[in-house]
C-alpha cells in the first residue's frame, strides 16, 4: 500500500485508474493538472486504510456526475466540489474526517484526491466500484446497505441541490435529469458513511491498485511492452487477476450519442490481418466486447480499450476511426459479482440481453 498521493505519483494514479475506468469515469489527464495543482499548492495527501478507519470517523465521497464528453469542454474546480460536500456537511451537521472516491475510474479518481489536499485530510485506499460505472445506485455501497442519500450536486453557477430519496436508484432517478440541465458535468457528494459502516462497504486497496497498474505501464526500463507489463500488473492483483488482451486491431466503425446525461455507443474493430472484428458496447464505461461473434466480457467485468503501443487507456469519448488498439479485459472485484450484487451492476441492469459469465471462463483459451 502506499503512503500518500504525490506529484511523484500523480500520473501513475491517473494512468492506472484511466484503465479501471473501463472507457468512463471522466478522462483522468483534465483531474491530474487539478491534483498537481492541489499537491504543489496544499501537500501530499495521506493513503489510510479501511482497517485504519475508527467507527466514528465520517467518511465523505467527492466525485463528479455527468456525460464524459462533456467534461472534455466543462471543466469542474474544487470549488464546485467543496459547495457539494459542504452543503452535505451543514445538513448531517457533522464534518468529514477522510474523503473516499466513488469510483477508482477516470477523473473519479482524481478530483477526490485535489479536493483532500485543499482540505488537508486523508483519502482512503478503497471506493465503491473497484472500476467505473454510469450510474449512483451501482456501487458497493449500495450493495452492502449504505444510503446514497442526502445527496448533493453543485454546479459552477453557485447551485447546489440536496436530495432525500429512499433508494440508490431514486436517487439516480432524480438527480440525473437535473444534472443535465446544470449543464451534464456537477460535482457530487453521496454516500455519507461512518468508519464502521465503510468497513464492510468499500473496495479496499484500489487506488494503490491504481497506482501500481500505472506504474507498470509507464516502467521504460522493463524490456517487456507496454501492453504485456499492463497485463502482468492486473494478474499480479487480487481482484483484476483474471487478465487477457483479448482482440488487437484498428477502428473501423463509431457511433455516440450524448444523451439523458450519458454518452451511449458502439464501437467496432477489425484486425490488421484477417477478417475477424470485435464489437464493444458503452455507457459511459465499456459495457461488453464480442470478437467473431462469441462473447469475450461482460459487465461487471472489466473491459478497456489501450493504445496498442502505449497501452494507455482510450476514454469513450476520445475513440477515433483509424486508432490502433488493444482490447484489454479483466475480472471485477468479488463484492461486485454475487447474486446481490449482479441485481444492481449486472448486464440486465444495463438492458443487454447477455447473461454475466465470469471472466475466467470466457477467456480460458488466452490465459
Amino acid at each position: 500500500m502506499i503512503s500518500a498521493i504525490t506529484l511523484d505519483n500523480i500520473e501513475h494514479l491517473a494512468i492506472g485508474s484511466s484503465f479501471l475506468g473501463t472507457g468512463g469515469g471522466g478522462d483522468p489527464y483534465l483531474g491530474s493538472l487539478l491534483c498537481r495543482e492541489a499537491i504543489a499548492k496544499y501537500g501530499p495527501v495521506p493513503v489510510i486504510s479501511v482497517d485504519e478507519l475508527r467507527d466514528e470517523d465520517n467518511i465523505f465521497i467527492a466525485a463528479a456526475m455527468g456525460a464524459p464528453t462533456v467534461m472534455i469542454e466543462k471543466l469542474f474546480s474544487i470549488e464546485d466540489q467543496h459547495r457539494a460536500v459542504t452543503t452535505l456537511e451543514r445538513f448531517l451537521d457533522r464534518e468529514a474526517s477522510a474523503i473516499i472516491s466513488a469510483e477508482i475510474g477516470g477523473c473519479n479518481s482524481m478530483m477526490p484526491v485535489a479536493y483532500a489536499a485543499m482540505r488537508g485530510l486523508p483519502i482512503v485506499d478503497g471506493d465503491g466500484m473497484g472500476r467505473a460505472f454510469p450510474a449512483l445506485q451501482m456501487t458497493s455501497f449500495n450493495i452492502e446497505g449504505v444510503a446514497c442519500a442526502p445527496l448533493t450536486i453543485a454546479d459552477e453557477h453557485g447551485n447546489s441541490v440536496l436530495y432525500q430519496t429512499t433508494t440508490g436508484l431514486k436517487a439516480e432517478e432524480l438527480a440525473r435529469p437535473v444534472a443535465a440541465a446544470m449543464g451534464a458535468s456537477v460535482c457530487m457528494s453521496c454516500y455519507p458513511m461512518t468508519g464502521a459502516q465503510a468497513r464492510g462497504a468499500v473496495i479496499p486497496k484500489t487506488l494503490s491498485g491504481a497506482v501500481a497498474i500505472g506504474e507498470a505501464i509507464s516502467l521504460s526500463s522493463d524490456p517487456r511492452t507496454p501492453l504485456e507489463r499492463l497485463v502482468a500488473a492486473l494478474r499480479g492483483h487480487e481482484y483484476y487477476k483474471d487478465a487477457a488482451v483479448v482482440f488487437q486491431g484498428k477502428i473501423t466503425a463509431l457511433d455516440r450519442d450524448t444523451s439523458k446525461g450519458w454518452v451511449f455507443g458502439n464501437c467496432s474493430i477489425a484486425a490488421m490481418t484477417g477478417s475477424e472484428t470485435a464489437e464493444l458496447q458503452f455507457q459511459n464505461e465499456n459495457l461488453l466486447v464480442s470478437v467473431g461473434g462469441r462473447l469475450r466480457c461482460v459487465v461487471p467485468d472489466l473491459v478497456t480499450i489501450v493504445d496498442l503501443e502505449t497501452a494507455h487507456a482510450i476514454p469513450t469519448e476520445r475513440l477515433a476511426y483509424g486508432q490502433r488498439v488493444a482490447v484489454v479485459a479483466c475480472s471485477a472485484p468479488p463484492l461486485l459479482t454475487t447474486a446481490r450484487a449482479l441485481e444492481v451492476v449486472g448486464p440486465q441492469c444495463f438492458g443487454l440481453d447477455e447473461q454475466y459469465i465470469p471472466l475466467a471462463e470466457l477467456i480460458e483459451d488466452l490465459i
